[in-house]
């Protein structure tokens, strides 16, 4: 969720050529060079996250390895969409932020942060079962997902490209403006539904703050000239509107069923008996 916001950063910023090339800064440069300013460092400290999150999705996949072998792809996910995202990254400052990249890039992120969502349910997370809730918590998924698609092409639209000298997308900022708003109407009135059935559950109650503050915020930035700073912020509550109405589907699922914890060497003991 951190690097969702801190590309977005990157972009309403102006840094998105801060490094000119990939996988190096610059042609003679692996990192950051005093030359680049303030965007050079804006848009290294965004890569130097990825290869955190890397470094912590391989750990991740082989502690999962040792005590939890059944959620062994789920971990897996975390180590290998990284990479996957700093390649698209890579070809997004090579195409010279080629808005379709752009977009690709930034969607790429939500399988990631619903698989990691997916995995801590997995591990920690309780569940109260509920077909009605849960069907409700699928069609709100969806339409926050739409959302996040048509959001991005109104991105593609407007003033922040990452560059100045970016081209935008050939189409009307106002009908697909229109076009956001009517799906963020369509997920506000599916999370009053759930609110409803699930008898004002607290995490339905949360979604429904979130939503109305996104909306809020939206308006704003709309009606203000989409100033930097909100658009970070409406980027980071759409990553928690996106993350609380998946864990809410998890919550409201029936519980999957998962193998006991079984460390390697146990299994490994096991199978020689």
């Amino acid at each position: 969720m951190v690097l969702i916001v801190t590309g977005t950063a990157v972009r309403v910023t102006g840094s998105g050529l801060g490094c000119p090339t990939w996988p190096r800064c610059t042609s003679n440069s692996l990192t950051n060079t005093a030359e680049l300013g303030a965007h050079g460092w804006i848009e290294f400290g965004n890569r130097l996250l990825a290869v955190v999150m890397e470094a912590v999705g391989i750990a991740l996949f082989l502690a999962v390895r040792r005590h939890r072998r059944d959620l062994s792809r789920l971990a897996l996910i975390q180590a290998a969409v990284v990479p996957l995202q700093a390649v698209i990254g890579g070809l997004l400052v090579l195409s010279d932020l080629n808005p379709y990249v752009l977009i690709l890039h930034f969607l790429t992120s939500f399988p990631l942060v619903f698989a990691a969502a997916v995995l801590l349910h997995r591990l920690v997370g309780t569940s109260a079962p509920d077909p009605l809730v849960a069907r409700l918590a699928t069609g709100v998924l969806a339409a926050v997902s739409a959302a996040l698609v048509l959001g991005t092409l109104v991105t593609g639209t407007g003033p922040h490209a990452g560059d100045p000298k970016v081209d935008r997308l050939p189409f009307n900022p106002r009908e697909l403006t229109q076009l956001h708003a009517d799906a963020a109407y369509l997920l506000l009135g599916l999370v009053l539904a759930v609110v409803i059935a699930s008898a004002a559950n607290r995490w339905a109650l949360l979604l429904l703050g979130l939503v109305l503050t996104q909306g809020a915020v939206g308006y704003t930035q709309y009606f203000n000239g989409v100033p930097p700073l909100l658009v970070g912020i409406h980027v980071a509550l759409a990553t928690l509107v996106f993350t609380t109405a998946t864990w809410l589907l998890l919550l409201s699922r029936s519980p999957a069923q998962s193998a006991p914890p079984t460390p390697a060497h146990a299994a490994g003991t096991a199978t020689a008996r």
